[in-house]
């Protein structure tokens, strides 16, 4: 008897091993066939070459990953068809936006048995102003997903905000049920706890973009530095191809001030996260933030916004602090409230740690979304 088959299916092929290589080796402990489709995934590299050591079988298809171009659109929806056409997969998973819509559109056309979404967070469109382009893309990309996750047999959610929206907003029909899981997870094998360094060191990981809080973050740390000279702020991440992406000129003035201490795109965060010892993600929305999941894992405390998949990750006063979007003061009340109590950082960085392993183990997300589909 024949394998069943899993296709995956991705935006960004960076991701595929850090963010979901746990679930791609758990497809294949059940003994699937997995197929994975991203842009570029076909060329020689890294994630390839990591990926085919695991038995993994890599398909490419053309994606513009930012932006609603008609033709360019068009060409991917037609390209992951006759992809399905060919590896006649039992299961699809799309994540992101448009691998799950055209994705999602695609195994229907060809009548995928069993098709499911995830829903990793928002995006551009769904975040800040809806006047003029944004405005635009939302309701387009809102009428997309609707078309889309209609035809699917389960959604997944990240956070709760995130699934009720899409109800209110009827994006997801009655008929078609969803499930919310504790975002990506962490390997808490993988990031573990190390010691905290002897000064206070703050931390941003993110695409340098201003939906993630990174202007924020500069401006905040510009003030905190002014009363505690010894206090570092890193920044790790890279300018993104993005409407919302800070620009070279803008970095570049942060860097010259001595406020921040850029580090730009790393392969490997933990080095980073072990020079820091408060994790700050100030983003006006997220899924669920992988790299708070990994600073938890690690035993920093955390301070994130009162935001979407942000708050879900904080115990406010247990193991970090929740400060409101956009609002710089509170982060820098929130910020100096922990550079003068080292000892309630401790404490936190150790509650982190607890919950990292009780809520967000990597294994215990994989199982949950495995169960949804009806695998195990």
């Amino acid at each position: 008897m024949s394998k069943k088959k899993f296709l995956l299916m991705a935006s960004f092929t960076n991701s595929l091993v850090k963010f979901r290589g746990p679930l791609i080796d758990a497809l294949l402990v059940a003994g699937f066939d997995v197929h994975i489709a991203a842009p570029g995934l076909d060329a020689s590299g890294d994630v390839s070459n990591e990926l085919r050591k695991r038995g993994v079988i890599l398909h490419s298809y053309p994606l513009q990953r930012t932006g609603l171009n008609p033709l360019k659109d068009m060409k991917s929806l037609w390209s992951l068809f006759r992809l399905m056409r060919i590896v006649r997969p039992d299961y699809v998973l799309g994540y992101t936006i448009k691998p799950v819509i055209y994705g999602s559109v695609a195994a229907w056309m060809t009548s995928v048995p069993h098709r499911f979404a995830l829903i990793t967070g928002l995006g551009y469109a769904f975040t800040g102003n809806a006047a003029g382009l944004r405005g635009k893309l939302r309701n387009v990309i809102q009428r997309l997903y609707r078309f889309a996750l209609t035809r699917t047999e389960r959604v997944f959610f990240q956070n709760p905000d995130d699934e009720s929206l899409f109800r209110d907003l009827r994006l997801l029909a009655d008929k078609v049920p969803s499930q919310v899981v504790n975002g990506s997870g962490v390997d808490v094998s993988e990031y573990q706890v190390v010691s905290l360094p002897d000064k206070p060191c703050f931390l941003l990981i993110a695409r340098l973009l201003g939906d993630k809080g990174v202007r924020e973050y500069a401006a905040a740390a510009m003030e905190v530095k002014t009363r505690y000279p010894d206090s570092r702020f890193l920044l790790v991440g890279w300018i993104d191809e993005n409407p919302d992406a800070i620009d070279q000129e803008e970095l570049d003035s942060w860097i010259e001030s001595g406020c921040i201490e850029y580090l730009g795109k790393l392969a490997d965060v933990r080095p980073a996260i072990a020079d820091s010892s408060i994790y700050v993600l100030p983003s006006y929305r997220e899924g669920t933030p992988r790299t708070v999941l990994e600073a938890m894992s690690m035993g920093r405390a955390v301070i994130t916004t009162d935001a979407p998949g942000c708050r879900e990750t904080v115990d406010a006063g247990v193991n970090g602090l929740l400060v409101p979007v956009k609002d710089v003061s509170a982060l820098v009340a929130a910020m100096l409230e922990l550079v003068k109590d080292p000892e309630r950082i401790i404490r936190m960085g150790q509650a982190s740690r607890d919950i990292a392993e009780k809520k967000y183990d990597v294994h215990k997300v994989n199982e949950m979304m495995l169960r949804g589909m009806g695998i195990l």
